[in-house]
């Protein structure tokens, strides 16, 4: 295997997880009732997962540009989603071990006031100590228990999708410039309005929805309990988003050759 698709592989992995991992957070807000500061710290993250996109998206661009002759690009990127799914479904086994770190960090932080103190007691011995203690399997009650008449069904339909076109959103415009060479850098830009539609439907539909979700819990207008069948919800609709991207790949990339010639 080309050791740039090795890389863009361990990109997504990173990607998928912390986007994963990201639903757990406001749940780790209102269990420590500090949300902003909950918010701030996981924000570290999304800069490695924000570096990781910078990082694999030129590489993607330049594996199919120099090797399109010789690979099967539609197994490439099929596989790419693949690793994603994977990814989200590893992320949803880390969750409870994840609040847990996450929550003690929030807590250390309210007291030391300094990002840097939290960093050097992470690595510490105490602090690795308490990170191996954290490690925790998600028993079979957290999922048995849950009341399928109280899952958001219209936020979780909406997170499929968005989440499915975001992920042929970073792979499609690709794979449609290989396939239309002369259109290539036009099918590249659409990239961009793909992933916008992607992201003005988060931003207007289910992150609102999250939001109000997080005040009533914290108002005690609504269960804890609640909450968390909510985003387990959400983290199920996001493995589910991510393979469903396998079926829409093409009829994507076809879609955008069509749109790059129209315009």
């Amino acid at each position: 295997m080309d050791a740039r698709i090795i890389i863009v592989l361990v990109m997504n992995f990173i990607i998928s997880l912390i986007g994963t991992l990201a639903y757990s957070v406001r749940l780790v807000g209102v269990r420590t009732g500090k949300i902003a500061i909950s918010f701030a710290l996981f924000n570290v993250l999304m800069l490695v997962s924000r570096l990781a996109v910078t990082i694999q998206n030129p590489i993607l661009s330049k594996f199919v540009e120099t090797g399109a002759e010789n690979i099967n690009i539609v197994n490439s990127f099929n596989l790419i989603i693949i690793i994603s799914g994977v990814a989200s479904i590893v992320g949803a086994f880390l969750i409870p071990s994840f609040q847990r770190i996450l929550g003690k960090g929030v807590e250390s932080f309210s007291e030391q006031r300094s990002f840097q103190k939290l960093i050097i007691h992470s690595f510490s011995k105490a602090g690795i100590k308490y990170v191996k203690n954290s490690i925790a399997i998600p028993v079979k009650e957290s999922i048995t228990s849950i009341d399928l008449k109280k899952f958001p069904k219209r936020i979780i339909v909406l997170n499929i999708i968005i989440v499915a076109a975001s992920t042929v959103g970073a792979l499609a415009p690709i794979y449609a410039g290989s396939l239309q060479p002369d259109l290539g850098k036009t099918c590249m830009s659409l990239s961009a309005l793909i992933n916008g539609v992607a992201t003005i439907l988060m931003t207007l539909v289910t992150d609102p929805q999250l939001s109000m979700m997080t005040d009533d819990v914290m108002e005690g207008k609504c269960t804890e309990e609640d909450f968390r069948t909510c985003v387990i919800g959400m983290v199920g609709s996001k493995a589910v988003g991510t393979f469903l991207a396998l079926f829409l790949l093409i009829p994507a990339s076809y879609i955008i050759i069509f749109v790059a010639k129209i315009i």
